[in-house]
């Protein structure tokens, strides 16, 4: 199908969004953020590579929506792809129907953040848009695909068969376009084993075998894994018992604190979540800085040295995000954490690579290393586009089969 694909990630006070069609250099795409206060405005790319910035005071998600739809209307995009963090069981991306619908509202306990916000975009889009056809796309689907001695816990089987209690993964639709491209690039599409670091305030690692997840830094939530910018990642489990006894703090107070006060920004003593802050700071003798940039690259490297473990041959490895993609220290620090496993970084196009390139960093020798930007907007929207023609391909095959039962 060629079509133009609306795709809308909501967030709890944002809204990110892009048109996109079959040239990436033709694609419209903004942020619509601080909404519902007197900043709230809009801020992108249109026609051309022409800067947008809008102000809608005081508007909601579904004015601010309202909004950008109205601007994209005459583009007449042909479906909407909606970016979900969890999908709970669900296993692929999904046409919205009350009963999907429905289902990501249930799965709202396991990414409490996320879901809630998702849901109003996806409300707010049915009733703006009845008729054009709208996709779930799951950041837990590609990691379907792990073996169950990945993907379970270590707990009484009950919480698993009865409350779905699992390791699901996150950043989904990234770890599958980059591991998609990469492998490409590499000459070999969606065969060999590779890992793949997604770096940004949100991070996760993927160890992928033929273009499959066999295992991943997050877990139940997006909570576990490797440092974030607000996020803790790994804590002994009983930290929360000693919080609780020792400081009084409830299980809200707790998990307020490792989501959102944690990761980058705790080890810094509050001083940012931005790893591009903490190096300048780190450079002028920060400490706290230092640190936290030590502890990142060592989490990060411990993580991929873990995943490798699910891999029957390691081929190379994948930076992406924000961090990943731009920073030539963190990935430099980080691959030396690795010298058993033959890596072999080209520093001077390691650090030639930022702003959006992709590349090839090693010397040649040894498992591969990539920096490949990550397209998650083009990756809804290729799913999104292959759900809506295979809903068109069902309709069109049951209209022919009536059509000849009637002859």
């Amino acid at each position: 199908m060629s079509t133009s694909v609306l795709v809308i990630n909501c967030g709890s006070s944002s809204i990110k969004y892009a048109l996109v069609s079959e040239r990436r250099e033709d694609r419209i795409f903004g942020l619509a953020e601080n909404l519902g206060s007197a900043e709230a405005r809009i801020k992108g790319v249109t026609v051309g590579g022409a800067p947008l910035e809008l102000s809608i005071p005081h508007a909601d998600h579904e004015k601010a929506l309202e909004t950008i739809l109205e601007r994209l209307s005459h583009y007449n995009p042909q479906a909407i792809g909606h970016r979900v963090v969890h999908g709970g069981t669900l296993t692929k991306a999904e046409l919205l129907t009350p009963e999907i619908i429905e289902r990501i509202r249930e799965a709202t306990p396991l990414a409490p953040l996320h879901n809630p916000a998702h849901l109003v975009g996806i409300d707010a889009t049915m009733r703006l848009f009845p008729e054009l056809p709208q996709v779930a796309v799951f950041d837990t689907a590609f990691h379907q695909t792990m073996p169950a001695h990945a993907y379970r816990y270590a707990v009484p089987k009950f919480l698993y068969t009865e409350h779905n209690v699992r390791r699901y993964g996150f950043h989904g639709t990234s770890h599958a376009y980059v591991s998609e491209r990469g492998s490409e690039l590499a000459g070999s599409l969606k065969q060999g084993g590779w890992l793949t670091a997604h770096l940004g305030n949100g991070s996760s690692t993927c160890a992928i075998w033929n273009g499959q997840s066999v295992d991943t830094s997050m877990g139940l939530t997006p909570l576990e894994g490797i440092v974030m910018g607000t996020r803790s990642g790994d804590v002994d489990p009983s930290l929360h018992s000693f919080l609780a006894s020792n400081l009084g703090w409830d299980v809200y107070k707790i998990d307020k604190m490792l989501n959102k006060e944690s990761g980058l920004l705790g080890l810094s003593d509050n001083l940012s979540n931005d790893m591009r802050t903490l190096i300048e700071a780190s450079e002028q003798g920060n400490e706290d800085a230092t640190l936290a940039i030590e502890v990142f690259c060592y989490r990060l490297a411990k993580s991929l040295a873990g995943l490798s473990c699910g891999l029957p041959r390691l081929d190379g490895l994948f930076f992406t995000g924000g961090i990943g993609e731009n920073s030539a220290y963190i990935r430099e620090k980080t691959m030396s954490y690795l010298p058993h496993f033959g890596f072999n970084l080209n520093k001077e196009q390691n650090n030639s690579l930022k702003r959006g390139t992709e590349g090839r960093i090693d010397a040649g020798t040894g498992p591969q290393i990539w920096v490949i930007p990550t397209d998650e907007e083009g990756r809804i929207a290729k799913e999104t586009a292959s759900v809506v023609d295979h809903e068109v391909n069902q309709t069109t095959a049951k209209k022919s089969e009536s059509t000849a039962a009637i002859a």
